[in-house]
């Protein structure tokens, strides 16, 4: 095979590659704003709000979630990072002190055992529900984070596709060199 063959081969697979990259970065950079908007939206809807500096709820907390709280205070919880610290530093901790840090299904096992204790009927009822919030929330984290991934796997494939192209062109001025050479 010629030298200028196969530099037009290699360099029409690059520039193809390159095409494909561009596609797939498309429909990665789409996927972020579908999922973070998704996100954004559905948490707008709840009206869920950080509680205010300086307020009651806030200094409750132990120091730790206190502290991952307060970046957050008074805003209104919309995106995945502020909902996986409302979840995990605000609902987390006031499940723990609710529930003496019993998940829900030890202390729906504990119910069951003796279900004329309304006390550890009414904690099992606060469980349910704060795990519940807690999950959907963090979700709503995961879900978030996987469009920042999708966004920089599209930048990652522009960036080949990029390169890819240049390699293509200069390969394709290669050939045209490797021609003039055999000439």
């Amino acid at each position: 095979m010629k030298r200028e063959t196969l530099d037009k081969l290699i360099s029409s697979t690059g520039l193809v590659i390159a095409v494909l990259l561009v596609v797939l970065s498309g429909a990665l950079f789409w996927a972020h704003n579908f999922i973070h908007t998704q996100v954004h939206d559905q948490l707008a809807e709840q009206r869920i709000n950080f509680p205010p500096s300086g307020s009651a709820a806030l200094a409750a907390l132990p120091e730790a979630d206190r502290t991952a709280v307060s970046q957050y205070a008074g805003q209104q919880l919309l995106t995945g990072a502020q909902a996986e610290v409302f979840a995990d530093h605000y609902i987390g901790a006031h499940l723990k002190k609710a529930t003496g840090g019993k998940t829900y299904a030890e202390l729906s096992s504990a119910s069951l055992a003796n279900p004329s204790d309304a006390k550890l009927a009414a904690q099992v009822q606060t469980a349910f529900r704060g795990e519940t919030l807690r999950g959907l929330l963090l979700n709503a984290y995961a879900f978030d984070t996987m469009a920042l991934v999708a966004s920089y796997i599209g930048i990652g494939s522009l960036l080949a596709a990029t390169i890819l192209a240049v390699l293509a062109v200069l390969g394709f001025g290669h050939s045209k060199v490797a021609s003039k050479r055999r000439k």
